[in-house]
């Protein structure tokens, strides 16, 4: 059998089935899959080709490649006709997973709009933020979160069932867009405070599709008999995540392959019962999901022997948990890879193998195709092997920029399209990256961004609070927990339940910390008046 480096100059060199070439890309050359579709809506019109095959099963549910193309063809033409969608226009998506939310995604992409993704578990003052930042035609919302929005919105329940049903045999009609137009913004925390919408192109997602089928490829090459097609891949986490809409319901699209959908609250019970009757193949989850099925107890009765493939992803879990969970769960003994990526470079930089995780246990694996990493230090420039600095990533992926923010995009993606992603780590002798710290301060919650600043700038409005801080502190089922230490205002004596209640009025409830520490003592600072965070973080262990 060929060496992995001989397969993978065979798929990707000259006149490979995925053969990757440089091409100037936004003014840079950039590595990019020469066999590419030029815009989703070319992979949109392909997938009817798929017919009766499923496409997006649920517990209750089944709708297959011909019914979703005629359901997207419809809703596009009332977008278009009725509602008056234009291309470049923005329509929003503020929902919980359900097929009604893929299929409102490919509808906007058909009417020539931009998909939007809007957190879910938003409160109404980071809605209302991003309504006044995207400025959308038109928001689809499910009825539980339609009452954050107001104004012109599409109820999921109410309003969707007609717009897919307004004209059966509707024709796709898809206008014509330039590879680097944008097609979807998803929203990322802001360090400084406001999410920041990373908008995402054409071109990177077919790019991303092709990395999917690249190691649909890769796979057959070293003998798995398995058709590709056949697969059928588990959907849990949010729609609004690179994770589940870029490299999941897209993709699959594209391949004709099955996404089975869990909807609702993460259930161990629930996903391994919809695991057993649809005989999913492939599942990426977050560590979270992983430490609930550690600690559930006999799994046994469930048949998951189906599941081939399980990946870890969206943050980092220690080797010591990984060995627990193949202890436990048996698709994660042989299967399980790891990966590293963020919403900027919209599918995973690295991916490390079960060889590579056998080998060098914590590592997040070598570059995926057509992507180029360098670790740089204080001075730009890149470092040697085992010496930390930070992570940067350059490829046909990565983010076109930030919606409407040309400083912050201008801090992250350099002249060359090199993506600054803020992350420290290291390479090692085999190529392979290694984080020692992600984004300094960033907590990461069940597998959600918490930036403290954020959640600082909304305690700070507090009347009975001084100064704050927050940080993450470790948790045995989340990774990480948020902690907030706060100094209250002279004469002010606020309980944490006040806090609590303060900020869970303005911010996503995976935002509000669950650590309390009130105290009248200043916090510490450095001598040029930095908080000293290490500090405050070591008196909450």
């Amino acid at each position: 059998m060929s060496g992995p480096m001989e397969v993978f100059r065979r798929l990707t060199g000259a006149g490979g089935e995925f053969e990757l070439r440089d091409e100037d890309v936004l003014g840079a050359r950039l590595p990019v899959f020469v066999n590419r579709a030029r815009d989703l809506g070319e992979v949109l019109a392909r997938s009817s080709s798929y017919g009766d095959r499923d496409y997006v099963v649920t517990a209750s549910r089944r709708l297959t490649f011909a019914e979703h193309a005629a359901a997207v063809a419809s809703m596009a033409k009332a977008l278009r006709n009725d509602l008056g969608v234009r291309p470049g226009d923005r329509v929003a998506i503020c929902a919980a997973n359900s097929p009604e939310w893929i299929i409102s995604f490919w509808a906007t992409i058909a009417a020539g709009g931009i998909a939007v993704g809007y957190n879910a578990w938003w409160a109404r003052q980071e809605v209302e933020y991003a309504l006044g930042h995207t400025e959308p035609k038109l928001v689809i919302a499910d009825t539980k979160r339609a009452a954050l929005v107001g104004g012109n919105v599409l109820t999921v329940e109410g309003d969707l069932p007609s717009l897919i049903s307004r004209y059966p045999g509707a024709v796709l009609d898809v206008p014509d867009v330039g590879e680097d137009d944008p097609a979807v913004i998803l929203y990322t925390s802001g360090t400084s405070g406001r999410p920041k919408g990373a908008v995402h192109s054409h071109r990177n997602l077919t790019s991303v599709i092709e990395y999917h089928r690249f190691n649909d490829a890769l796979a057959r090459a070293f003998g798995d008999p398995t058709d590709p097609a056949t697969r059928r891949y588990l959907l849990v986490l949010p729609l609004f995540h690179i994770a589940s809409l870029h490299n999941l319901a897209v993709p699959r699209l594209a391949t004709g392959t099955a996404v089975i959908m869990h909807e609702g609250g993460f259930d161990v019970d629930a996903v391994l019962g919809l695991i057993e009757k649809e005989r999913v193949t492939n599942w990426g989850a977050v560590p979270t999901m992983a430490h609930r099925i550690v600690e559930h107890g006999d799994l046994s009765r469930y048949d998951v022997s189906s599941l081939t493939a399980f990946s870890l992803a969206t943050a980092p879990s220690s080797p010591a948990f990984k060995e627990r969970l193949r202890a436990v769960f048996p698709p994660a003994k042989d299967a399980l890879v790891d990966s590293y990526g963020l919403t900027e470079s919209c599918t995973g930089v690295t991916v490390a193998t079960p060889a590579d995780l056998a080998e060098s246990p914590g590592t997040l694996g070598r570059p995926t195709p057509g992507v180029r990493l360098e670790i740089r230090g204080p001075d730009g420039a890149p470092v040697p092997v085992g010496v930390e600095g930070e992570v940067c990533t350059r490829s046909a992926y990565n983010m076109v920029g930030y919606w409407r923010d040309p400083d912050a995009t201008a801090r992250a993606i350099d002249d060359d399209r090199w993506l600054r992603t803020g992350d420290i780590g290291m390479l090692d002798e085999q190529g392979r990256l290694r984080l020692t710290t992600r984004r300094s301060d960033l907590i990461i919650r069940g597998g959600e961004n918490v930036y403290p600043a954020e959640v600082e700038n909304v305690l700070a409005e507090h009347p009975g609070v001084r100064e704050c801080i927050v940080v993450g502190v470790a948790h045995p089922d989340l990774g990480q927990e948020v902690a907030a230490v706060v100094v209250a205002a002279a004469g002010a004596e606020p309980a944490p339940d006040e806090l609590a209640g303060f900020v869970r009025e303005r911010l996503a409830y995976f935002k509000v910390p669950s650590r309390w520490h009130i105290t009248a003592e200043a916090l510490p600072r450095n001598a040029t008046g930095k908080v000293l965070r290490a500090q405050v973080e070591s008196s909450l262990r």
